[in-house]
């Protein structure tokens, strides 16, 4: 008689892949991540400070860690077996006192190299965090990991399941949410206000998708040369994140149009 399934248990997510240094160093250091076992070639476990002792270590040749990840991967001699990080909650988020911290949201952009870069620059750049769509977004990866070089282990990243109502939650929260367009009258820095922030950017070439620009309270634009059609996302990312960043400490009662 086959066993009944388990409602309480959380189903078993698969283990990802970790590999390069910074992102190995950033997984162990991480207290929040599981890891599950530490490939390395003994050169680079010999570079490497005290591990957990529960970690299991498998030492072997550069050419033994690069079956473990895709063709070409740089590993640098480490490759981390690791649990998914638990998303954390966008309450969470809205939640952060600080106003001048923006959130960064992310519409269809399905590439994990760009998503990791934004990963990383959104972290320097001082953001809350990450919201991306559950479905329409990459899975955590040793790729995306490596393009956020540690990154992906501080920045908090929220996967929800409807964008708009995302979108709806973070406006009842006090948020401005300017949502990137090339066509857009505005510039970004006609845009910013003093306030809480979210910065909204869709996949290129598609751009925003009409009912996520339809939840936002304006559209802007970057102001590049007219020679050049469009910047990368990852790249359009990091010039509005310092955008936003020099607007300074904010006052947390400001609020645009107050």
């Amino acid at each position: 008689m086959p066993r009944r399934p388990q409602p309480d248990r959380p189903p078993r997510r698969a283990p990802v892949r970790l590999y390069g240094r910074h992102a190995v160093l950033a997984a162990l250091a991480n207290p929040e991540r599981l890891a599950l076992r530490l490939h390395a070639t003994p050169d680079a476990l010999a570079q490497l400070e005290a591990l957990p002792a529960a970690l299991p270590v498998q030492s072997g040749h550069a050419a033994d860690l690069a079956r473990l990840v895709p063709a070409d991967a740089p590993h640098q001699g480490l490759v981390l077996e690791v649990e998914p990080l638990d998303p954390p909650h966008l309450e969470t988020l809205l939640a952060d006192p600080d106003p001048a911290r923006p959130l960064v949201v992310l519409d269809q952009v399905t590439d994990p190299h760009n998503v990791g870069a934004i990963i990383r620059s959104a972290a320097a750049f001082g953001a809350r965090g990450l919201v991306t769509q559950d479905r329409h977004s990459p899975p955590e990866t040793g790729a995306l990991a490596r393009a956020a070089s540690g990154a992906l282990e501080i920045l908090p990243w929220v996967r929800v399941v409807n964008l708009a109502r995302a979108l709806e939650a973070m406006a009842e929260a006090g948020f401005w949410r300017i949502g990137l367009a090339g066509a857009a009258a505005s510039t970004l820095a006609e845009a910013l206000g003093p306030g809480p922030v979210a910065l909204v950017l869709g996949a290129e070439g598609e751009g925003l998708r009409p009912n996520v620009a339809a939840h936002c309270d304006l559209l802007a634009r970057l102001p590049i040369a007219a020679a050049v059609e469009s910047l990368n996302v990852s790249n359009a990312a990091a010039v509005a994140l310092y955008a936003a960043a020099r607007r300074g400490p904010a006052d947390p009662r400001a609020r645009r149009g107050d």
